[in-house]
């Protein structure tokens, strides 16, 4: 049953059901609003099919009639995906699956994300070319499509049940409020095997879209990152990521053989090397964030000179691997190289660990930082006048030599399956077996005693320590594993990039990895969770790679998105639930009396979390 109230201009409209009164951003009738949000994303739609612009000039050719290219293919999928879910709100048989967690909320996004992507389409046409007269109709029927949308989805009420504390007066707080769902219902439970289909089709088009993205141009990556974003999180306000995660968590051995696959896949849908490079980069910095994450996450350590531990690994490697430049004549195996690196970090960790370790806080923030620029400044000066002739000093250790694993040269190009593999794509492969070594050895060490003992001392260290958990060699431990994993990646860095040298390892630098772009992988993706840096990482890398005619002000897009994700998402893209818990107690009051938890149900999960 549902009965509107009725308003008066300038107020919003309040939609009464059993559930209670639903809010809306603008008063507009919900039928209305549909209407609009429908006709709005069609001609969006439609208006992809139709020349953008008059010259060849912009990047990705919009001149063309009958089908859509370039930034028009990015909005086309916006608007397409926002028809369905409207459709879906309208509860037509087959669709409702889409939205289990709520219907408005995830269609106010992507009207949102389409408008951008157009609006921003059309801004750079218009900069580029020298003025909106460079405009063809398409253009035009798209962004005002896009804007008819967006108007009739602030007309829809939220999905979320207005309460007595919901503003009424303020647009701002009715926005925020409409972008509230509720937790979806639990889903139906499917046959194992078609749970492991979803699973594996989920794999396969988050490969299309990286794949897509990372191809991208300057122009088409921004109006895809726009276009991502929003769609992310309408997919997550509609419930279709929770459910995805129920099932993840419900198959983690298929999902990570899923993830492998998929994940093995790429370096055969790249017909550039320069994307491989990109991609095997991208695990080099994601491995070794998930080494900090033991630190960070799971030990609650803040490790501000990590980066340093990367080098020491990169360096060994790069001193016994047979380089013309190295001042040892030696040529180990690559497995060796790769042991001697390790321990190398691994003997590192431990001595700076040993006697800064019963320090916490900001005094050991403080300590790793100054033990970063150390590593920096020593690798400067082993440079034969200043102290040792070890390093080469500023100029490093050029020319490492390609590896050669079983008779199989990483350094040149190889035909499988009738796919060319590049040099970048040997080193991808590599590299993967590498990073699934580290993600079971994360996922193996936060599930033992150890692991929880970490834990223990990141929660409250005064308390574990009365329960008899030795917290100094408990964090010793955290802290030598760590370094371990981060010089396990290094040594393949020094193979991959074929010198290395002392401004490679930097605290702050435009290009990651460093040890402020590490620190923000972790918190990004989320603390203590395995998918969580390597997304942050994935995301911190590509972004800088393909926007770098902004590389003057990166580092303050990065410093204004780290306080909107505080701001909005403190726990991070993928949190674990005791962080969920810890960071949204208090939306508990935001809920209906009939949808809270039971009284003292927070506190039970939080302490068992």
């Amino acid at each position: 049953m549902t009965t509107k109230t009725p308003s008066t201009p300038g107020t919003p409209r309040l939609t009464t059901t059993d559930a209670g009164p639903h809010i809306s951003t603008l008063p507009l009738p919900e039928r209305l609003a549909r209407l609009l949000v429908l006709t709005g994303s069609a001609a969006a739609l439609l208006g992809t099919f139709l020349a953008w612009t008059w010259t060849t000039a912009f990047p990705g050719n919009l001149t063309v009639t009958g089908y859509p290219g370039g930034l028009q293919v990015v909005t086309l999928t916006g608007a397409a995906l926002t028809l369905v879910l409207t459709l879906a709100g309208h509860r037509i048989r087959g669709l409702t699956w889409l939205t289990p967690g709520g219907t408005n909320s995830p269609v106010l996004l992507l009207s949102l994300g389409v408008l951008g992507t157009t609006g921003y389409t059309m801004g750079a046409i218009a900069e580029h070319l020298g003025g909106i007269v460079n405009l063809e109709p398409g253009a035009w029927v798209s962004g005002i499509g896009a804007l008819i949308a967006a108007i009739g989805a602030l007309g829809l009420p939220s999905d979320t049940p207005a309460t007595p504390d919901t503003p009424t007066t303020n647009p701002w707080q009715r926005l925020r409020h409409s972008f509230k769902a509720p937790a979806p219902p639990r889903a139906r439970t499917l046959p194992d095997w078609a749970e492991i289909l979803i699973i594996a089709a989920s794999f396969g088009i988050g490969l299309y879209v990286f794949a897509y993205g990372i191809e991208a141009y300057s122009e088409l990556f921004i109006g895809f990152l726009i276009t991502a974003c929003f769609g992310a999180t309408a997919l997550h306000r509609a419930g279709l990521i929770p459910r995805l995660n129920a099932l993840t968590a419900k198959h983690r051995n298929v999902t990570l053989a899923a993830a492998l696959v998929a994940a093995a896949l790429f370096p055969f849908t790249q017909s550039d090397a320069s994307y491989a490079l990109i991609g095997v980069n991208i695990l080099i910095f994601a491995t070794v964030a998930l080494g900090l994450n033991v630190v960070v996450g799971l030990a609650g350590l803040l490790d501000l000179g990590y980066v340093a531990f990367l080098g020491v690994g990169a360096y060994t490697a790069a001193l016994v691997s047979g380089s013309p430049a190295s001042t040892f004549d030696v040529h180990f195996p690559f497995w060796a190289a790769v042991l001697t690196g390790a321990a190398a970090s691994l003997a590192f960790g431990v001595i700076i660990g040993a006697p800064t370790l019963r320090l916490r806080g900001d005094y050991l923030a403080i300590v790793t930082l100054g033990f970063g620029e150390i590593f920096r400044i020593t690798m400067n000066n082993l440079n034969g006048r200043s102290g040792p002739d070890l390093t080469n000093g500023a100029q490093g250790i050029p020319n490492i030599p390609d590896l050669e694993l079983l008779g199989y040269n990483l350094g040149i190009e190889h035909d499988v399956l009738g796919f060319t593999l590049s040099r970048p794509a040997n080193y991808y492969l590599l590299m993967l077996l590498f990073t699934a070594v580290v993600v079971l050895v994360f996922r193996r060490s936060g599930e033992s005693r150890i692991g929880r003992a970490w834990v223990a001392i990141r929660e409250d260290e005064t308390a574990a320590t009365a329960m008899g958990i030795n917290g100094f060699r408990v964090k010793l431990i955290a802290f030598a594993l760590g370094a371990t994993l981060a010089g396990f990646a290094g040594t393949v860095q020094a193979h991959v990039s074929y010198s290395i040298t002392p401004e490679q390892y930097l605290f702050a630098n435009t290009v990651p990895p460093n040890s402020a772009f590490l620190l923000a992988a972790v918190i990004l993706g989320g603390m203590g969770t395995i998918s969580g840096p390597l997304i942050g990482a994935a995301l911190l890398y590509l972004i800088p790679a393909k926007l770098q005619f902004l590389e003057d002000y990166q580092l303050l897009l990065f410093g204004l998105a780290l306080i909107l994700l505080m701001r909005f998402r403190p726990e991070g893209l993928v949190a674990n639930k005791r962080a969920q818990l810890e960071y949204h107690e208090t939306d508990q009051l935001d809920v209906p009396d009939q949808q809270k938890l039971p009284e003292g149900t927070v506190g039970v999960h939080k302490a068992g979390a």
